[in-house]
């Protein structure tokens, strides 16, 4: 069974898809160490792990891709979600995109609306008409026949066209055969409710944390709103970037390492330095 026929039966069974967001071999080596049989490649978080900056559409599809292959590297049998973004460009790029993702062994991919190069501002999320739209969708299911790779059709036209206009989008999506739905910035439950109804039974999918910054739902109450699948995208993030500063910090109090620093036992382990010497065994050169 190959990756996108296993998620797909995973999303068959009962409960909510809780899905880490990773950006490298180590993030997604340690969300399959911890029974997360799931992940999603995060522009964002590849956007802060390789440029050091926001999410604002400036990480190339050769990027995220290599992203892609470090995450498929480190952790082979997890079912990642690919981030495609915009498809870096029209319908024919747009193919490319899922058809490279496909044969490299990606479960699903995200498609979205927004207008690429975006405006000079990180403020709002113009998009693509609606036309357009419906085109990229359209051609990322034909170029997903080749590997089998689910698609997942993401509209972003919730803050600039109104809620009714992201609900049509959503229904035209299923309409062009996207196999997962994903409404983003979403003003609470009921829009969250409006467009799971639109998904018309096909899996729903969203940025958790998005949904109210000050208290994030738990898997049970997103669940409760019908979603199937949720990422959070900065539940690992977050807390590296705080260890990082907590290690800098420590240097520059002259210590060696930070309080919260793993035994060297367990980071050698956790690394897999074991791993290694088990797996070199039988090449060693005998003197």
């Amino acid at each position: 069974m190959n990756a996108p026929d296993r998620l797909r039966a995973l999303m068959q069974e009962p409960g909510m898809i809780v899905m880490p967001a990773v950006w490298d071999g180590l993030s997604a080596k340690l969300a399959a160490a911890a029974g997360f049989k799931t992940a999603f490649l995060s522009g964002s978080c590849v956007a802060a792990s390789r440029l050091g900056g926001p999410d604002l559409d400036l990480v190339s599809f050769g990027e995220m891709f290599d992203s892609f292959n470090m995450v498929h590297g480190a952790a082979p049998e997890t079912l990642v979600l690919a981030d495609g973004d915009h498809g870096y460009g029209n319908a024919m790029n747009v193919q490319r995109t899922v058809r490279a993702y496909g044969r490299a062994g990606a479960a699903a991919v995200l498609i979205e609306d927004k207008i690429t190069p975006r405006a000079l501002t990180a403020a709002g999320k113009p998009c693509i008409t609606r036309d357009e739209a419906r085109m990229k969708i359209r051609a990322a299911v034909e170029a997903a026949k080749e590997s089998g790779i689910l698609v997942l059709a993401r509209t972003d036209c919730r803050p600039t066209q109104g809620i009714d206009e992201a609900v049509a989008r959503i229904e035209m999506y299923v309409e062009e055969g996207a196999d997962i739905l994903f409404l983003d910035s979403p003003q609470g439950p009921e829009e969250i409710r409006r467009a799971v109804a639109a998904a018309q039974g096909r899996p729903s999918f969203n940025v958790v944390t998005a949904l109210n910054p000050a208290s994030a739902p738990t898997a049970a109450e997103a669940a409760a709103m019908g979603m199937k699948i949720g990422t959070y995208p900065t539940t690992m993030l977050s807390p590296a970037i705080a260890g990082m500063m907590a290690g800098l910090a420590a240097l520059q109090a002259g210590d060696a390492t930070a309080a919260l620093a793993l035994p060297t036992a367990q980071h050698r382990a956790t690394l897999g330095y074991g791993d290694y010497d088990v797996a070199a065994a039988p090449y060693i050169v005998k003197a």
